[in-house]
């Protein structure tokens, strides 16, 4: 029997946990939830039972994939009801959260798996059409490298069940992510794109969107947005183009990284109102999708009291997670 953990080893799994929950719920607020609730079953258990687990951060990661799953489920019924289009919610870099951890820390690990294809939003977009127990499985074996056995504890499915799950996911992700060009030439694409709409030039606008691209804009009812996805480059160029043509000013535009892809920021008075990331194929803009929902921007206009570090971003996997799962 191991001795009752310290609450430093229990929260120190937090981060990693939220990173996790993040990648099932595409919404850092749901995911806060998420682990929260976990926390809570953890701390209603008595002594004795704490301490017959012999890994916690088993535990703590099991626990939160079945919040998570539960949430998954009821997610689409909910999002029926949801005003206009649903984005997941956009991270920023890390250079970007106000007051980081460490100031002139290096970069480790946990640092880069924020930065990986696996939080970038046209993976999350692809995410969505998953069903819950397909991104699930697929995200704990195919990105967090968990054995088909764990999962299937975590599921409630057989091995076999789970890696079919899988497969059906990693088919969708196959067929749903186009192929983007280097990530240099990317930046450079959203850099003209900036210019060319701060320029209010219709035409460089549609030179560098696909003839086909798609604006999916997310206001969550709470502040204006189009209701639907706009298709077409000539639609979106002139759509864009319009905001803050009237009396009032334009946005200022900041190119930051989102989710670990160049994007763009829009700010009034220094308060960030949009956030928009990018898909592409080979260097052509595919898709936009604009986050204007304030809620959804909470991390991008968060202050912290000097003194005081910022609530830990999704930055890694359970340290503890890798050892066998309870049963």
């Amino acid at each position: 029997m191991t001795t009752d953990p310290s609450l430093s080893a229990i929260m120190g799994e937090r981060t990693g946990l939220i990173n996790l929950a993040y990648r099932f719920l595409g919404s850092l607020a749901e995911a806060e939830d998420a682990v929260q609730e976990t926390y809570a079953r953890w701390y209603a258990m008595p002594r004795h039972q704490q301490e017959a687990i012999e890994s916690p951060g088993a535990w703590l990661t099991k626990v939160v994939s079945r919040v998570c799953l539960d949430v998954l489920g009821s997610a689409r019924a909910r999002r029926e009801s949801y005003v206009g289009q649903w984005v997941p919610e956009p991270l920023p870099d890390r250079t970007e959260w106000k007051n980081a951890r460490s100031a002139g820390a290096g970069c480790d690990p946990a640092d880069r798996v924020t930065l990986d294809e696996s939080v970038d939003m046209a993976f999350l977009v692809v995410l969505e059409s998953m069903t819950p127990a397909e991104r699930v499985a697929f995200i704990l074996h195919d990105v967090f490298r968990y054995p088909f056995a764990e999962v299937a504890t975590i599921i409630g499915r057989t091995p076999a069940a789970c890696r079919q799950l899988a497969s059906s996911a990693r088919r969708r992700i196959g067929t749903g992510r186009p192929r983007a060009g280097t990530a240099v030439r990317r930046a450079g694409v959203i850099r003209d794109f900036k210019q060319a709409w701060e320029a209010k030039d219709v035409a460089a606008l549609v030179g560098l969107l696909d003839p086909d691209a798609t604006m999916t804009a997310d206001g969550g009812g709470l502040v204006g947005a189009v209701l639907r996805p706009v298709v077409g480059a000539e639609a979106i160029a002139r759509l864009i183009t319009g905001i803050g043509g009237r009396a009032a000013p334009g946005p200022t535009l900041l190119e930051r990284s989102v989710n670990g892809r160049p994007g763009l920021v829009a700010q009034h008075s220094g308060t960030t109102v949009t956030v928009a990331a990018f898909g592409f194929t080979d260097d052509r803009i595919t898709h936009i999708w604009a986050v204007r929902n304030p809620e959804k921007l909470r991390t991008w206009n968060r202050t912290v009291p000097p003194g005081r570090g910022p609530e830990s971003p999704p930055d890694g996997a359970p340290s503890s997670a890798r050892s066998a799962l309870p049963r």
